[in-house]
């Protein structure tokens, strides 16, 4: 095991953990939790400023906050990307050029005929995405024929049909309820100031005849064209009593599930999909349901003095666990921090929902955590995985109250209860794999399921096996097993919620490594190899979110903070806390931490879904360098070189 600790020094190892324990505690909340901005790209503050006009509630000082944060995110290309330094993206490019012009850019400034220009060179708006198109449809820029058709009577659909809410994804669920609602009342936005974008169009819309068209990604997306069609004539022909008893179920839905100022699923575009539901009912803005969901929206904008933006939802109980465990790593489990992150989070473990998650899993209790201030009809498995090795380790290390033990094994019971069919872990549902969905024509971004991934599925293992199960539990042996058949040829995982082979192939180095699974261990051989072969030369890690498409996988044209400590800790995690890939991965990291101990990330290195909308957490680039350094530093310090947690 080849070895090079001088290539950073124990005293530099000591100041950079110093300096980033000391960056990462400022930044925690009085009551013990953290939360940091997440990020998306144009879309959702281009979605917001078009809400505000759909409302006709405009605020031109925020919008002109918001215009500022556009327009600096416009790219080379002249339209605006899905991530920092990305391709073009023609749906956040109508989007954001209309909520521009909304906001009150000329269509003459140089930015706009860039913007136009790239939009009509990738064939116009007429080739955006389906919600993009669902969006023109309100505003009267393209026909409702634009969007496929998704006739609101689905909510009364049998669950046996093949076709069912219970069968896609919970953010799938929770947008297309409201939506469905909208689709079949078809309301006109109020456009206060009469903005349209025909100039985006390279044919006019009255005469495209061709809105729902491939390339389709199998035989079901001519299948589901073709029924598609048929839906659209039978339509009209669905009895009037049964639009209002679904739309009344669709609104009953929503009225459930509302979840107070943090909104329905949590998630942006199901709670602006609500608020104009409300509206488009005839709510009256002080309507409870509607004052509600409007303060759920405005609740995610981040408003800073010279530019706005709007978040797809916020991240609390996600940063606060990962933050914790970064504590643990600088200054034990005993710490105050750690304690106080541990008490909030403990509050907020939802033990008397029993959320969507039932339908499939019914005789499972709940017990886990949602990613947000609160969502509990949406626990996610990650999030209770991750906060659920915190407790445990606070309370096993730290000498932490021994009545965490209940919440911990809540969790445990209800983890065990979601796994799936074939030993993996999704992250909202059970079984949610019933990849014909993805190819109906509203699909056509590929992500309405939530099917089992590698890096949930190893933060499951990695949680039960801490917390004493045995890697011959049939749980563990079902999902260990499932964790080998992912495995790629050059020996990563793909990395669904984070970019990408990079952080697969970290998370199950954990997994493996806390179940026991032997350092020598082939498949940990090869994962290690490709942690090796990906390293760049400055001795830091990077990947380009295109490696969703067709780039190669763990690599960059620049290292990144939050990449490199992932890579550094799989490499402990396989054992080799002594190798000099290790100490370098380190030591890029002490070279460009700053002076406040903080760390510089632009490129985005998470993932809402592939191919379609990623995510810049800002908490990424303090608390995963932080862990990575911090434990290092403590393997060097004892005798026992294996990481002895599930994280």
């Amino acid at each position: 095991m080849p070895s090079d600790r001088a290539t950073i020094a124990d005293s530099m190892l000591d100041d950079a953990v110093a300096r980033a324990e000391a960056a990462l505690l400022r930044r925690q909340r009085g009551d013990g939790h953290w939360v940091f901005e997440l990020e998306a790209d144009a879309t959702i503050p281009a979605e917001y400023v078009l809400l505000e006009h759909f409302l006709d509630r405009i605020t031109p000082e925020l919008e002109g906050k918001i215009g500022r944060y556009l327009r600096a995110t416009q790219g080379a290309h002249g339209g605006w990307p899905l991530f920092h330094d990305g391709a073009f993206n023609l749906s956040a490019s109508v989007k954001a050029y209309f909520a521009l012009k909304m906001i009150g850019d000329d269509r003459a400034a140089p930015h706009m005929q860039r913007a136009r220009a790239a939009i009509l060179a990738a064939g116009g708006a007429e080739r955006s995405n389906v919600f993009t198109r669902a969006q023109l449809a309100l505003y009267g820029e393209v026909p409702w024929r634009a969007v496929p058709v998704m006739p609101v009577e689905l909510m009364l659909l049998p669950r046996w049909f093949p076709f069912h809410l219970d069968k896609v994804s919970y953010w799938s669920r929770t947008v297309i309820v409201p939506l469905v609602v909208l689709m079949a009342l078809r309301p006109r936005a109020r456009n206060p100031r009469g903005v349209h974008v025909a100039e985006l169009f390279v044919t006019p819309p009255e005469q495209v005849r061709d809105w729902i068209r491939g390339p389709f990604r199998s035989g079901w997306g001519h299948v589901f064209k073709h029924l598609d069609r048929v839906l659209r004539l039978a339509q009209p022909l669905f009895p009037p009593a049964t639009r209002r008893r679904a739309i009344a179920r669709a609104v009953g839905f929503v009225a459930e599930r509302l979840n107070g100022e943090d909104g329905l699923g949590a998630i942006y575009p199901a709670m602006a999909n609500a608020v104009m539901m409300f509206d488009t009912l005839g709510c009256p803005p002080d309507h409870p349901h509607a004052a509600i969901a409007w303060a759920s929206v405005r609740k995610l904008l981040v408003v800073e003095e010279d530019r706005a933006y709007c978040q797809p939802c916020l991240s609390p109980v996600w940063d606060t666990g990962l933050a914790g465990h970064a504590v643990i790593e600088a200054q034990g489990a005993a710490a105050p921090a750690v304690a106080q992150a541990v008490a909030w989070l403990r509050a907020r473990q939802i033990n008397d929902v029993v959320g969507d998650w039932a339908r499939a899993r019914p005789a499972a209790t709940p017990g886990g955590w949602a990613f947000q201030y609160a969502n509990p009809h949406y626990p996610d498995v990650d999030d209770t995985a991750v906060v659920g090795m915190l407790l445990h380790r606070h309370m096993e290390q730290g000498g932490g109250d021994p009545t965490l033990a209940a919440a911990v094994a809540r969790a445990r019971d209800w983890i065990v209860g979601m796994q799936c069919r074939g030993g993996g872990w999704g992250a909202f549902d059970a079984d949610n794999d019933r990849m014909y969905l993805n190819h109906i024509p509203f699909a056509d971004h590929g992500a309405l399921l939530d099917p089992p991934t590698a890096d949930v599925t190893a933060r499951c293992v990695s949680f039960l096996a801490q917390i004493g199960m045995p890697a011959d539990d049939p749980v563990l042996a079902r999902a260990l097993a499932w964790l080998r058949a992912e495995q790629l040829a050059d020996g990563s995982w793909f990395g669904r919620w984070g970019t990408n082979y990079i952080y697969g192939t970290w998370s199950v180095l954990c997994a493996f490594n806390a179940a026991g699974v032997a350092a020598d261990d082939p498949a940990v051989r090869r994962a290690v190899g490709f942690l090796l072969a990906t390293q760049r030369d400055d001795g830091g890690w990077g990947e380009d979110n295109e490696t969703y498409a067709e780039a190669p996988r763990g690599r960059y044209h620049r290292s990144t903070p939050s990449q490199t400590a992932w890579a550094v800790l799989g490499l402990m995690a396989a054992g080799e806390a002594e190798h000099a890939a290790t100490a370098r991965g380190a030591a890029w990291l002490a070279g460009c931490q700053k002076a406040d101990g903080e760390w510089d990330e632009a490129p985005y290195t998470a993932v809402g879904f592939p191919r379609v909308f990623y995510l810049r957490y800002h908490g990424y680039r303090l608390f995963f360098p932080l862990m990575a350094l911090a434990r290092l530093r403590g393997l060097r310090r004892g005798n026992d070189k294996r990481v002895a947690w599930g994280f």
